[in-house]
């Protein structure tokens, strides 16, 4: 079974040297997603003290698409950076590839469901409005503009894709790969203080900032050669807690984006260093290949959980409540959503976005 799996969820990674550590951050970032989802869609059930834990981790949990914005920020500008030819119609298809080949097949899904599933479907009822709507959701456009997704989560794919268009049209016309090191930590630092100040006092996607965390992350690691020997997992801790008690007591949110931040570029100088104890479980296989797989998983698990709970709805009376429920049911719904993400990932997105060929 290890070998069976090891063949289906080991990514190959061409010609980068693979940062095992990478893909358990990316498995963290991802469970904290489904503990979002678990959260919110459980907590009619609820009652007692797992209403205030469900909504502490509901609200720590949203801190894992910031973690993915500073892993796809490091990526994406170190391809840049380091790439010798850079071809824009080669980058471009790249970026399609990796996105559109699963985002498609899950928002089909999405398209046929809301059709038998009228009362449960966000598409408007007038024709010309809901193939403008279907338009603006194939376009990636929710989330940085303030249009409803079809796909919940799909509104982080925006993100991306500005952050895919901007950054190249930065670099190049900037020059920035003829910059010394100096230059270019100023001026990424400079840059991240002037949004985020901009998005405070103006409004506007202010999570945009962790994709420079990303690259100030790739400036000082691989460019500078600098890590971290230790922390990393109190780095990660006090990311959580910071956010979890956000529902007890009133904190800035501009300040916390600034700490996580900060917190998210050390967790990741440190779980880059080989030697740190944070290295060592995020290379944890199991993680690493939750990681590998989490595209997939992000665009179907809540598609997943869903439908456990409307079969958990009809199988329960109106009025039940729990105060235990949480904290087992996670488990198995967890279990489902693996393996619904499993299918999507090896007959979707490893052959059509993945494989390299040989």
């Amino acid at each position: 079974m290890y070998s069976w799996l090891k063949t289906k969820l080991e990514i190959s990674h061409g010609e980068n040297s693979p940062l095992h550590s990478m893909e358990g951050l990316r498995g963290i970032a991802v469970f904290l997603v489904f503990w979002v989802h678990y959260s919110s869609l459980i907590s009619p059930w609820l009652t007692g003290s797992s209403i205030t834990l469900a909504n502490f981790i509901h609200s720590f949990g949203n801190i894992g698409v910031d973690l993915f914005f500073v892993l796809s920020g490091y990526l994406i500008y170190g391809s840049i950076i380091n790439s010798k030819n850079f071809s824009t119609a080669r980058y471009s298809k790249r970026r399609l590839q990796r996105i559109y080949p699963t985002f498609l097949v899950v928002f089909a899904i999405y398209l046929v469901l809301s059709y038998a599933f009228p009362n449960q479907s966000k598409l408007p009822a007038d024709g010309i409005e809901k193939a403008l709507y279907i338009g603006q959701n194939l376009l990636l456009l929710p989330g940085v503009f303030d249009i409803t997704p079809i796909i919940t989560v799909a509104w982080s794919l925006s993100y991306e894709v500005f952050y895919y268009i901007a950054i190249p049209i930065v670099v190049f016309s900037l020059r920035i790969k003829s910059w010394s090191f100096e230059r270019r930590i100023w001026f990424w630092i400079c840059s991240s203080a002037a949004l985020l100040i901009g998005f405070t006092f103006f409004g506007g996607p202010i999570r945009m900032i962790m994709f420079i965390a990303g690259i100030l992350l790739f400036e000082i690691y691989s460019k500078n050669q600098f890590t971290l020997a230790q922390g990393g997992t109190r780095f990660l801790v006090i990311a959580l807690m910071l956010f979890g008690f956000r529902t007890v007591f009133e904190i800035s949110y501009t300040l916390s984006m600034l700490s996580i931040y900060v917190l998210f570029l050390l967790l990741c100088l440190c779980a880059f260093n080989r030697q740190s104890f944070a290295y060592n479980w995020l290379t944890f296989t199991p993680l690493r290949w939750l990681g590998n797989m989490s595209y997939s998983y992000y665009l179907i698990h809540g598609l997943a959980l869903n439908f456990c709970f409307l079969i958990f709805k009809s199988f329960t009376p109106s009025s039940y409540i729990s105060n235990s429920l949480y904290y087992w049911l996670w488990i198995p719904l967890f279990l489902f959503t693996l393996v619904v993400s499993f299918f999507l990932f090896v007959f979707v997105e490893r052959p059509m976005s993945l494989q390299v060929k040989r």
